[in-house]
């Protein structure tokens, strides 16, 4: 025990407080690697609970890491200098929901899909949904900015994110509304991952579920050829409300884990619309003929309720799939213009065949994100060098063909030396700046999203 752990036990509760290693072990890692032992973990009932450890955090000198359910892709929780983790599973209730205006202030340990759920029986949802959704949180996806399938059609979390409660680095409260004048603030802390504050509570839009969903499966024998198909349907106008791809790879572990009744192809598109009945024979129509036009083997739609959720369990499953063919997968994520997929999936395949890996392929084909699924073995010292060299590789591409390092997963610790490949040193002293503007003391994650050279005198 500390000075530092006895003020938060005395200021929390004991209960409220994790010092044991055993404990603070299940907090030291996320889905993309593990880190060393924080020095304790706070666990908040309140933002009040949430003040307080901040404020003797901060007189303490500790780092403050705030952390959803750790579902993240990119070492965004994890403590790789110590400090306070403030995590909340005690958080994770809707504390108001306002059918009418379609809105609900909820705390940020809600898990995404249990929104939804709640909400069903008003005949509203929570659009935003990660592959993760049933795990992650509310307050994970606003640190990152979660998308998910469905953000071509409906935007990803920042769109729907109405207000913020937040802790500041003094242990403030604050709030602030996407209709106040002045400055966006909330945009700004939508994807912030934890560096400017800690929401303690968020205003969500909700949407009118609609009255007519219809899920279909094109398959090609080129990917290329699926991926022209992508550009076609944008470029006539069509925006669907979802608009997926998946490799053969790909589709042969799914199928095997999910059983959904993808055919053997290069390639598939998933394809969702959702709306009016009477608009969907001709939506159903237009797509197809642009898929055939571009060399679609087959078309099908889903009959029911049940094979749509089928297929859609087994795209979202895709990345625990693979367990089927390696005994670890790393996922990229990187994002580029929709025409320039085929050359995109090109210099995925060139990284597979150089680098001796397997690549699967399961992206959101509409807006250009790619998950490439690098499968290795960890105990073979030459597949994880040469998972770590492919991953640089396809970022490198993305960047060079026009795009970007991240979609919807964040920075985090992982690609915080590859954002200097996307901005120039002016560009990262005014994101420092703003930074600096919320959490002058660098308190809040400070080790994650900017190069370790952040610091240095080239960047101020």
């Amino acid at each position: 025990m500390s000075a530092f752990t006895d003020r938060l036990i005395g200021a929390l509760g004991a209960d409220a407080v994790k010092t044991q290693p055993e404990d603070l072990a299940v907090y030291s890692f996320d889905a993309y690697s593990q880190g060393p032992l924080p020095t304790a973990v706070v666990l908040p009932s309140s933002a009040r609970d949430v003040s307080a450890a901040v404020r003797i955090a901060r007189e303490c000198g500790e780092p403050i890491i705030s952390r959803g359910a750790g579902t993240g892709l990119c070492g965004g929780v994890i403590a790789p200098d110590g400090g306070v983790v403030i995590a909340f599973p005690r958080m994770n209730r809707i504390l108001e929901l306002d059918v009418v205006n379609r809105r609900a202030r909820i705390q940020p340990g809600l898990v995404n899909l249990d929104l939804s759920k709640h909400v069903a029986s008003t005949g509203l949802f929570y659009a935003p949904d990660p592959s993760s959704q049933k795990a992650s949180t509310i307050g994970g996806n606003i640190g990152t900015n979660a998308g998910g399938p469905h953000c071509l059609s409906y935007g990803t979390t920042v769109n729907h994110i109405l207000a913020l409660e937040v802790v500041d680095e003094h242990g403030e409260i604050y709030t602030t509304g996407v209709d106040e004048p002045g400055y966006d603030l909330t945009g700004a802390l939508v994807g912030s991952e934890g560096t400017l504050g800690v929401v303690t509570s968020a205003w969500v839009r909700l949407l009118k579920q609609p009255e007519a969903v219809r899920v279909w499966v094109a398959t090609f024998d080129d990917i290329e050829a699926a991926s022209e198909a992508v550009s076609a349907i944008i470029g006539a106008g069509i925006v669907p409300t979802a608009l997926e791809m998946m490799d053969r790879l790909t589709i042969s572990a799914v199928e095997a884990a999910f059983h959904s009744g993808f055919p053997d192809a290069a390639a598939l598109l998933l394809i969702e619309n959702a709306g009016f009945e009477d608009d969907m024979d001709a939506c159903e129509s237009s797509i197809a003929r642009i898929c055939r036009e571009h060399g679609a083997l087959t078309w099908s739609a889903a009959r029911s309720q049940a094979e749509r959720d089928n297929l859609w369990a087994a795209r979202k499953g895709a990345f625990g799939a693979t367990g089927r063919i390696a005994p670890n997968c790393y996922l990229q994520d990187v994002v580029v213009p929709r025409t320039k997929l085929p050359s995109m999936l090109q210099a995925v395949e060139e990284a597979a065949i150089g680098h001796k890996l397997k690549i699967g392929n399961v992206f959101h084909a509409g807006d250009g994100n790619l998950h490439p699924l690098i499968m290795y073995d960890r105990r073979d010292a030459r597949e994880v060098r040469a998972v770590v060299e492919a991953g640089n590789q396809i970022l490198s591409a993305a960047v060079d063909l026009g795009g970007t390092i991240s979609g919807e997963h964040g920075i985090g610790y992982e690609k915080r030396d590859t954002l200097a490949r996307v901005f120039n040193p002016d560009d990262l002293r005014t994101m420092l700046r703003l930074r600096s503007a919320f959490a002058p003391e660098n308190r809040f994650n400070p080790d994650k999203i900017f190069p370790a050279s952040a610091g240095c005198e080239e960047v101020r």
